[in-house]
């Protein structure tokens, strides 16, 4: 196996698991405060960006999706931040029904691709795509070779016996990537019967780590032998020697639109604008594969990442954004998943 420095992906790691602030200068007039929920060194690539395009100050929080829309509803009354960037699009549905975000729509709107436009109208306009990825299975196979397993083509064959304690999802109450998993699974098979199948593979599971991004680290440098996550994070861990591999389950898969709002209530408004309407730019979604984050950008001038599956070369199911985006039905997924899968002992 080649290896790396660790020190900038511990550096994202630490950053990312404790929300650290990893720029916060003194608020100023015309500063912006921004959430990030994408991985850390692509948060800070696009602070020095924003600030050397627009000589503002960038005060920036990296935590997941889930544990940030969980912040922005206990800030309700006290709004801490101006803008969300990055993270499903189903908390920021959430977010919208709660009344925590405020409507804006930028005059880059005509140059996104549907798919981030329908989120924009979904959303009546309090969200918007930035960026989109494919929902897979991920394995390390070198270690997929030393324990003689097969590769798996499907999620059926993530709950075989001989994958016990080889798989790791994130935790689905702090990660967007694992609710969008859930959500998968209940429109393919239905309720129940995914919630049957998520039994069984509760027995493939090791961990649930809270950090979305944590599966396929833990699967790059061996500590895990496959996870559940996104078909792009795969591509900067083989770009960089890791001997990763990644497939779209063959019953069909669910997709992510990554996505930015305007926190209600922000006490700097204008400034979130002007970080609205630069990340939407063709210039700043190019910043994703600088910071190795080999999503699929919404501008459809940005240059698309080298190896990342295209959404029309994967078998997609038709995903329900406007349904599991709801505050009521994301809520009843995640308690259930928390009671019936997650309390259960191995």
């Amino acid at each position: 196996m080649t290896l790396r420095p660790l020190a900038p992906r511990c550096l994202a790691a630490l950053l990312a698991l404790a929300g650290m602030v990893i720029c916060a200068p003194a608020r100023s007039q015309g500063s912006v405060v921004v959430y990030c929920s994408a991985l850390a060194e692509w948060c800070e690539l696009m602070r020095r960006e924003f600030e050397r395009k627009s000589g503002q100050a960038v005060t920036m929080t990296v935590k997941s999706a889930g544990e940030t829309l969980a912040q922005i509803r206990a800030e309700k009354d006290n709004p801490r931040a101006d803008v969300w960037w990055a993270g499903g699009a189903e908390q920021y549905l959430q977010a919208a029904e709660l009344g925590l975000t405020d409507a804006y729509t930028s005059a880059s709107m005509a140059g996104l691709h549907p798919w981030a436009r329908k989120l924009h109208e979904i959303s009546k306009g309090h969200a918007v795509g930035i960026y989109a990825g494919t929902l897979g299975i991920v394995w390390n196979s070198e270690q997929l070779a030393k324990r003689r397993l097969p590769e798996p083509r499907c999620w059926a064959d993530l709950a075989k016996p001989e994958y016990r304690n080889e798989v790791q999802m994130a935790h689905a109450a702090t990660s967007g990537t694992s609710y969008a998993f859930l959500a998968t699974l209940v429109q393919l098979m239905g309720e129940e019967p995914a919630f049957a199948y998520l039994k069984r593979l509760h027995a493939s599971m090791n961990q649930y780590p809270r950090s979305g991004a944590a599966p396929m680290r833990n699967v790059a440098q061996g500590e895990s032998t496959l996870a559940v996550t996104w078909m792009f994070a795969a591509v900067a861990e083989a770009q960089a020697g890791f001997p990763v591999k990644t497939i779209a389950p063959c019953e069909g898969t669910g997709f992510e639109i990554g996505a930015m709002a305007l926190i209600k209530g922000g006490k700097s408004p204008q400034a979130a604008r002007q970080w609205y309407d630069f990340v939407l730019s063709a210039e700043a979604q190019a910043t994703g594969a600088r910071a190795k984050s080999y999503q699929i950008p919404s501008n459809m001038a940005a240059p698309l990442p080298p190896n990342t599956p295209r959404l029309e070369e994967v078998k997609l199911i038709d995903y329900d954004f406007a349904r599991y985006g709801q505050s009521a039905v994301r809520t009843a997924l995640i308690k259930r998943w928390e009671t019936e899968i997650a309390a259960q002992a191995k």
